[in-house]
């Protein structure tokens, strides 16, 4: 059995082939167009896979697809709306424009935010704009009618883009002659099929979390002996993927983007100060979660015109921290499930995900490696393919399922490009020598790697000893981020670097969630240590990654040491690089001075 899965294709367009129920390869069409989330049909990731497995359409039993067709999004979409619209219209929102209009004072101080400038701490907005959005926020009748308007404004605005994208979808598969092999999956699904079918749990509880999907925000489930039952649905608009998706908007940042860099801005500043004003946005747990006013983004917008970015941060993080435990703590109570499993564009947030797994009667917790949207191709696909067939159980070690390159193909890119290289006979020994005497090394090896996160083999390296290095490479890469990078660090040693790691080492090799550093991690590794004392490990083993665990180990035994930083191998902007032509470029452009490509070791100074 060969099924195609094809994630939404309104951002980060990804394909999978799933093979009698084992996933053999996944690509994001932005890995091959070079442009960032790509939306739309994934033409050249489909043909790529296709070609790598040698297959055409004929051999391709069945089309997954991660949503219902237009119709049934919007009438899910008008089911939803209809009900929240009600329990506005129960329960006006006078207690929220109450907070609003008794806001604290902005605290002084300097927040020496590194890559951040002190004049870019603060929104600037015209007179006009503060005005209307203190308005809106504080008058409870103008609050109450401006939120309908927007969420009428975005009810058609997504009725429309379902439409436009299931066109494009049919248009797509029309182009491969795979228009007869369609079945739509729900979305939540999806989420919840690619969390449980890869966390190698046979019984878990199943928690997804995102903007929208199929008329919900949210759902629980139980995954037992490989079913997937559901327990609660949370309707649209309660959502808590629009909830940072506002904050994201409003301190400036590009939404579905740049959420990272709100989890780094929080850790500078106290929660409190918003923190009650923030929380009166929800009521409720479990089953009874509301979202009140989510499409009012004055609230946000107000808050961002008063306060400086790490104070309006914070408390949109610790909201979402303590939204998200509450929703999941009673059904964890009302099952007894000790095994957790994560999916949805909300678990990206992996501070979110270390309080989650911290919640009373969790022991073990996964999170799928590609949480959002592009995930869902996997979700889908493994749907159709439990259908037909119970699908293998086995958790999944790796998720290098993208594209492979041969030493002569890399070969010939290095001599067209002129650079200076040679062949090495253990590039990862000397990998390893290059990092010790402190250089910074891009490494590309072996096949790339599914979801946002690289994980070694497409990864810039270096050792974390000297947090000044953070902002030289930031600048080279033309980024500006408020998150120190993330350390790769050997499996063996987790709990030297990592406290409170056991039931979360799965989850760790992906880089999925944080925990709070060792004060030996702190002390030998302070480059990958952010300022509220946690990091975002990649455990690696040598089952998960030989090369990349033969860099650790040998620079292990040169330093005493046992993480690196693992940086993505991209350009500001731009997707993580694919082929050996993408990452010559991005090691010219970035000034690097090693790259460790294939067997060879390319040097920028010769």
């Amino acid at each position: 059995m060969k099924i195609v899965g094809i994630s939404p294709l309104d951002k980060d367009s990804t394909v999978c082939l799933v093979i009698d129920g084992r996933v053999v390869g996944a690509i994001a069409e932005e890995r091959l167009s070079r442009v960032k989330m790509h939306a739309g049909f994934p033409y050249n990731a489909l043909t790529e896979l296709l070609r790598l497995h040698d297959l055409t359409a004929d051999d391709i039993d069945s089309v997954a697809y991660a949503f219902e067709d237009w119709e049934e999004e919007t009438r899910l979409i008008d089911e939803a709306l209809a009900e929240h619209k009600h329990q506005e219209s129960v329960k006006p929102p006078t207690d929220i424009a109450a907070s609003m209009s008794c806001l604290p004072e902005q605290p002084k101080r300097n927040y020496a935010i590194p890559g951040l400038e002190e004049s870019a701490l603060y929104i600037n907005k015209s007179v006009m704009h503060t005005t209307a959005y203190r308005w809106l926020s504080t008058n409870a009748a103008l609050s109450s009618f401006f939120s309908s308007r927007q969420l009428n404004r975005w009810r058609d605005t997504a009725s429309a883009a379902h439409r436009k994208w299931s066109q494009e979808l049919d248009k797509g598969l029309c182009h491969f002659g795979l228009e007869n092999k369609l079945k739509r999956v729900d979305h939540h699904l999806t989420h919840a099929a690619n969390a449980y079918l890869t966390s190698g749990f046979d019984d878990a509880l199943i928690v997804t979390l995102d903007g929208y999907g199929s008329g919900l925000g949210g759902s629980v489930s139980v995954g037992r002996n490989g079913g997937i039952e559901r327990l609660h649905s949370l309707p649209y608009p309660t959502s808590l993927g629009e909830f940072y998706e506002r904050v994201t908007s409003s301190l400036g940042f590009t939404p579905g983007r740049h959420e990272g860099k709100i989890v780094g801005l929080a850790a500078y500043e106290s929660p409190e100060i918003l923190y009650d004003t923030v929380r009166t946005y929800f009521e409720g747990t479990g089953e009874s979660l509301r979202y009140r006013q989510p499409h009012n983004f004055a609230l946000s917008r107000h808050l961002a015109s008063q306060f400086a970015k790490p104070t309006v941060a914070a408390a949109y993080q610790k909201v979402l921290e303590a939204v998200a435990c509450e929703y999941i703590e009673p059904f964890v109570r009302k099952t007894g499930i000790s095994n957790i499993v994560l999916s949805g564009g909300v678990v990206a947030n992996v501070k979110a995900n270390q309080r989650i797994f911290e919640i009373d009667g969790i022991e073990q917790i996964f999170i799928h490696p590609n949480m959002g949207d592009g995930g869902c191709s996997i979700g889908a696909a493994l749907v159709l393919a439990d259908a037909c067939k119970p699908v293998p159980r086995d958790r999944i070690e790796d998720v290098y399922w993208g594209q492979e390159f041969t030493n002569e193909e890399i070969e010939t890119v290095l001599k067209e490009t002129g650079v200076s290289y040679r062949r090495t006979d253990d590039v990862d020994l000397e990998t390893a020598a290059l990092l010790a005497d402190g250089h910074i090394v891009a490494r590309f090896a072996g096949r790339m790697e599914y979801g946002p996160r690289s994980l070694g083999n497409r990864s810039i390296l270096y050792h974390a000893k000297d947090p000044e290095v953070n902002l030289w490479l930031n600048t080279q890469l033309n980024r500006t981020e408020f998150m120190p990078f993330a350390p790769a660090t050997l499996h063996e040693e987790r709990e030297t670097c990592y406290l409170n790691i056991a039931g979360a080492e799965h989850a760790a090799s992906f880089m999925t969630i944080t925990f709070d550093c060792t004060e030996t991690m702190k002390d030998q590794s302070p480059a990958a240590v952010h300022i509220d004392g946690t990091a975002r490990p990649q455990l690696v083993s040598e089952r998960s990654n030989p090369g990349f665990y033969r860099v650790l180990t040998e620079y292990h035994r040169l330093t005493g040491i046992p993480s690196v930083i693992n940086t993505s191998f991209n350009m500001h902007e731009e997707p993580i690089v694919c082929s050996p032509a993408d990452a010559v470029r991005a090691f010219q452009l970035g000034k690097l001075p090693y790259m460790a490509i294939g067997p060879f070791i390319v040097n920028a100074e010769n």
